[in-house]
């Protein structure tokens, strides 16, 4: 919540009309003096004194109509048409509501028909790459929507490692992560020297090298590949495999641990019998011989142990088969529906309908599908019912899928024979057992409470997760941005670097008040980012601030945050290390930014935010030094910037409203050659009063 510009001194046109009046005041004073000498000298009388009076005040009175005329017909309809042309500069497109007046009506039609040409030649532009453009569009809504669906995160990097195009599902991977962003350097999300190393030798001929990578608490399988005919982009696919990687470990040791036991169990039963042979060789040895009993419980003994172990390997072999990738967490919503869309294509069969609470539960869906397809046909078959009801049950680590039916249970032989059908529609034609087998599952039939309905029900593993899965995002804008390679390095010189170019974190803070230096501090910090002149809808900053004192009613009036509205957020110290990583190596942007700069740089913060700073006030103030009102209501309404319901005053809304306006100005300042970082700095600097960082 900056406040608002108040300056030591009155704005030009308030001085011109300050000098206006002075002038035309002393030249009445003068004039009356002048006549009240003349009247005491001369004596006149009649018309004569008339016109002495007449001619002292008359110059007084015409220097006022003078400066009035001049007021209505010249310098009002010029400020009119600075800001109309200040509009035209940022948008053609703006609205004409201060046409020509005064003396200057007769620019009128002129203005008209630039005006009109103007919006010709970008119109014809527009239709001479509407055509080019057409097939370049359909290309990439192909790839926004291939990059949608596709379940693979993946990532395509610049030869700077800047990110151009990350996909859902890598976002999905790296949730809430400060280094996934477009033109962000991929270090900041995946630091590891050796996948740099490894960026750096990868042919370009599209060769794959594959990496195990570690990032935070996860294993992350990296395929990287270079881009053929491209400026140096590579393609990066990213695979979790920590879960997988855990268990096939903790099962190849459980393995190792068994094979020492069955070689020892082994090696005993050859002994043993190796020694029996001997024996019965031996014409002395009969049935009753102590050697004989020996070896035989010796035999027995090793026999017992190696099927205990044998059994033990079994189970390993069927735990690592269950821990494949193809077993994966299932939302039984999603399992359910899916299989009424196949359903829908077979009239003959039963649909389902899920009863209870669903569940998250292991399973492999495309063998799930057919499975439960040939089982409800053959409990059609059987029962004859045509409505039939599923539903998830949880077990002791084990989580039960139902279908019920009104009628009996069904009898184990029944069972038995489904299990040997093959279902020919998969691979290799597996039956109804094996899949079940693959699941660590078995089907047994059991009648409800209610003694009407029965059940068959499956055991299927589960999962350590409660809750329904997370809403798709809607798909965004901004998951790509090609023009990103085209920027300069990133260690280039920065005061160098083109506006057009850089990297802006708009932010704006809401405070208790506006005495910064007097315990006022900040309740919520909003931010957005612009790359390569482009407002990201979705990478956003946007957090409310814990600050350990009340909030004054006067302040909420205009910012609506009370304290229970910030009651459990966390405090000022914590918030900052985290904006920082937002901003990483961002140029910041604010309005009246000195009070925000203040704001987030309390004493004792301990966090640094030397970074080149651009201020939307002082730069609308140095472009347009004639005209009123730089706040930021005014310069949405000059601009015609759209500011939602509800957003204006809020620290996100704010922001975004500065996005905007430097948008806006940017047409500008480079028809006024101000192409440059520090073209920009230094002509902000020029409009910069002390007054503006008071608080």
């Amino acid at each position: 919540m900056a406040p608002r510009h108040v300056r030591g001194h009155l704005p030009r046109r308030q001085r011109l009309i300050g000098v206006w009046l002075l002038v035309s005041g002393l030249a009445f004073f003068s004039g009356a003096l002048l006549a009240l000498w003349l009247d005491a000298e001369l004596a006149p009388v009649g018309l004569q004194r008339a016109a002495l009076w007449v001619g002292s005040l008359g110059g007084g009175v015409l220097i006022m109509l003078l400066g009035l005329v001049l007021e209505r017909r010249l310098f009002t309809p010029l400020r009119h048409l600075q800001v109309q042309m200040a509009r035209l500069a940022a948008n053609p497109d703006a609205r004409d509501d201060y046409p020509p007046e005064g003396w200057l009506r007769g620019l009128g039609p002129d203005l008209a028909r630039l005006r009109e040409g103007w919006r010709q030649d970008r119109q014809q532009l527009a239709t001479a790459h509407t055509d080019g453009a057409r097939g370049a569009a359909r290309i990439r809504l192909e790839l926004e929507s291939l990059l949608q669906v596709l379940e693979t995160p993946l990532l395509l990097c610049d030869q700077h490692r800047r990110i151009l195009l990350f996909n859902h599902a890598a976002e999905t991977l790296f949730d809430g992560h400060p280094g996934l962003g477009l033109g962000k350097r991929l270090e900041g999300l995946i630091g590891v020297a050796s996948l740099q190393d490894a960026m750096a030798r990868l042919p370009d001929d599209g060769a794959p090298r594959e990496l195990l990578l570690p990032c935070d608490e996860r294993w992350l399988r990296c395929l990287l590949k270079r881009v053929p005919q491209s400026q140096g982009e590579t393609l990066i696919t990213l695979t979790d495999t920590t879960a997988s990687l855990t268990d096939e470990s903790h099962t190849r040791a459980a393995l190792g641990e068994l094979l020492p036991a069955l070689r020892r169990h082994g090696a005993g039963l050859a002994s043993a019998a190796e020694t029996l042979a001997r024996l019965d060789a031996d014409q002395g040895a009969t049935d009753s011989h102590p050697l004989r009993a020996r070896i035989t419980s010796a035999i027995d003994e090793e026999s017992r142990a190696l099927t205990a172990e044998l059994e033990r390997l079994g189970q390993r072999i069927d735990d690592l088969q269950q821990q494949g990738e193809r077993l994966v967490p299932l939302w039984s919503n999603d399992l359910w529906q899916s299989l009424n869309e196949r359903l829908d294509h077979l009239p003959a069969l039963p649909r389902v309908t899920p009863i209870g609470m669903p569940a998250w539960f292991k399973g492999d869906a495309p063998a799930l599908l057919p499975l439960l397809e040939a089982l409800l046909e053959r409990l059609h078959h059987t029962t004859g019912h045509h409505a039939l009801e599923v539903e998830m049950c949880l077990g002791n680590k084990r989580v039960y899928l139902d279908l019920i039916w009104r009628g009996s249970p069904l009898p184990q032989r029944t069972l038995a024979e489904w299990h040997a059908q093959r279902l020919e529609s998969l691979p290799l034609a597996p039956s109804i057992g094996e899949l079940l087998q693959q699941h660590g599952s078995d089907a047994w039939s059991l009648a409800d409470a209610d003694g009407e309905h029965a059940r068959l029900r499956l055991p299927l593993p589960a999962v350590e997760r409660v809750g329904a899965p997370a809403a798709q995002k809607s798909p965004r804008p901004e998951f790509h941005d090609f023009g990103i390679a085209d920027l300069p390095p990133p260690d280039a010189e920065l005061a160098a670097c083109s506006l057009r170019a850089l990297e802006i974190v708009a932010f704006d803070t809401e405070t208790t008040g506006l005495e910064l230096r007097r315990g006022d501090t900040v309740i919520s910090l909003g931010a957005c980012r612009v790359v390569n002149t482009r407002l990201l809808a979705d990478d956003t900053f946007d957090v409310r601030v814990d600050p350990g004192r009340p909030i004054p009613p006067a302040s909420t009036v205009i910012h609506g945050l009370r304290d229970a509205d910030v009651a459990g957020a966390p405090p000022l110290h914590v918030v900052l290390p985290r904006f920082r990583r937002y901003v990483g190596e961002a140029v910041l942007l604010a309005h009246n930014a000195a009070f925000d700069l203040l704001a987030i740089q309390p004493p004792g913060a301990g966090v640094d935010f030397q970074l080149p700073v651009l201020d939307t006030l002082l730069l609308s103030r140095a472009l347009d030094p004639g005209l009123d009102g730089h706040d930021l209501d005014s310069l949405a309404s000059r601009f015609a910037l759209s500011v939602p319901e509800g957003a204006r005053h809020t620290a996100l809304g704010d922001a975004r409203l500065t996005a905007e306006l430097w948008l806006a100005l940017l047409p500008r300042l480079e028809a006024r050659g101000v192409i440059t970082l520090q073209d920009a700095l230094t002509l902000q600097a020029g409009a910069f009063d002390r007054e503006d960082a008071s608080a």
